[in-house]
């Protein structure tokens, strides 16, 4: 078999990489605003911005755990975990069939919402959150843009797995 240009491998993978940086730029892009802007530890009045009243807030808080505040606390632990996870990818890219562009557009989203999270576990000691939805009395978890990454990655994942055939 050839050996294959590192031209041509970054083009296979293209839609991984494009949609990785896209999702990763935009949640660090928006969480160095949310640094600027938002005192940290920030839920309700005086320092949060109401959006939409009773509905949508911009908060700044920190997570050490995963989704849910599961695992609080295992904030490091937890960055070694999505260190391997993205190791695990690149190991396994052929038999997670990486080629398709579909595969890809979930990967990237994944990818880049594994590496936003993982370099804030590393410069803060803790996942910066700051999207704050709530429903009449109940308040959805806070989250990020790298969170939102993650979780539309994995569902069109399932999506795209059920949809297409096993390759033998």
């Amino acid at each position: 078999m050839p050996q294959t240009s590192l031209l041509s491998r970054v083009r296979r993978y293209r839609w991984l990489y494009a949609l990785g940086a896209i999702v990763f730029l935009a949640d660090q892009t928006t969480k160095s605003w949310v640094f600027a802007e938002i005192p940290f530890n920030t839920f309700g009045p005086p320092g949060h911005i109401e959006v939409i009243p009773g509905f949508f807030n911009l908060v700044h808080v920190g997570n050490t755990g995963a989704a849910w505040s599961m695992f609080a606390g295992s904030s490091m632990t937890l960055a070694l975990l999505a260190g391997a996870t993205l190791v695990a990818i690149f190991i396994f890219r052929r038999h997670l069939s990486l080629g398709h562009p579909a595969v890809q557009t979930c990967f990237g989203l994944l990818c880049g919402g594994i590496l936003g999270n993982l370099v804030d576990r590393i410069s803060h000691g803790h996942v910066v959150d700051f999207l704050d939805f709530r429903f009449g009395s109940y308040i959805y978890p806070t989250f990020n843009i790298a969170d939102s990454g993650i979780v539309v990655g994995v569902i069109l994942y399932l999506i795209v797995s059920f949809r297409t055939p096993a390759e033998s």
